[in-house]
């Protein structure tokens, strides 16, 4: 099960949290700034192992995304799910950058829903996603 997902800059300010359970809810603002701490002190490593959580993190531009799964959840499939949330992004925003995310948070919201669903995977196809974007923005 997926717990959360995390957008936030290089700066460490969050840009976007979704977390489907609420215990993680109560830590989130500690939880970002921690991250990017580890993030930049790890390098390179894309996978975090923690007590009974893990967390697969890429950064694309100066963005960092941040996925935080249980340990059913498959490292490779969270990475692989990312990339494709980042696809439907620049899809529906033409390169979308940090801005994008700030002023039109409730359509990158919009599309996270249509992508996860309480923690579950929904939709894995970019092309899939953003027709329903696009119908629900009409």
């Amino acid at each position: 099960m997926i717990r959360g997902v995390i957008i936030m800059n290089d700066q460490g300010k969050p840009r976007l949290i979704r977390f489907y359970e609420f215990q993680f809810y109560a830590v989130e603002l500690r939880m970002s700034v921690i991250l990017l701490k580890w993030i930049r002190f790890l390098g390179r490593a894309m996978i975090i192992n923690l007590q009974d959580v893990r967390l697969v993190y890429k950064t694309f531009a100066t963005l960092y995304f941040v996925f935080i799964f249980d340990k059913s959840e498959n490292e490779l499939a969270m990475l692989d799910l990312m990339q494709v949330f980042v696809e439907t992004l620049d899809k529906c925003f033409s390169n979308v950058c940090e801005l994008d995310i700030v002023f039109n948070f409730n359509k990158v919201h919009t599309i996270l829903d249509e992508m996860i669903l309480g923690g579950q995977v929904l939709e894995t196809s970019c092309s899939e996603v953003v027709m329903a974007v696009e119908d629900i923005s009409k």
